[in-house]
């Protein structure tokens, strides 16, 4: 099992939009994700919560079978789709994949 964990900062406007219209435009992309990849055993879309500490726009928290199935989703053309939806949006992203049988 892989845990593949990504957090992005999103431009103010980009696209002719803003921020907020940007970030519910990309969280949508992504929720759509684990219906069309093999391989992913929890995906959860993560927004701000009011009231709460938040350094990021926009985050996911994804399980994969293994390694193979995480290679596979990165390269999958469909997620391919979201990367380049949210790379001309975003101004920051932080990145962390760890197979907890590990620690």
């Amino acid at each position: 099992m892989i845990k593949h964990i990504v957090a992005w900062d999103f431009a103010e406007h980009a696209e002719g939009a803003d921020k907020a219209t940007n970030v519910a435009l990309a969280a949508d992309a992504l929720r759509a994700l684990p219906a069309l990849i093999d391989g992913i055993l929890e995906f959860e879309v993560i927004t701000p919560q009011p009231g709460l500490d938040n350094t990021f726009d926009l985050a996911i928290y994804s399980v994969f079978t293994d390694a193979a199935a995480l290679q596979a989703y990165a390269v999958h053309p469909e997620h391919q789709k979201v990367v380049a939806l949210i790379g001309a949006r975003r101004t920051g992203r932080a990145c962390l994949d760890y197979d907890p049988d590990a620690l």
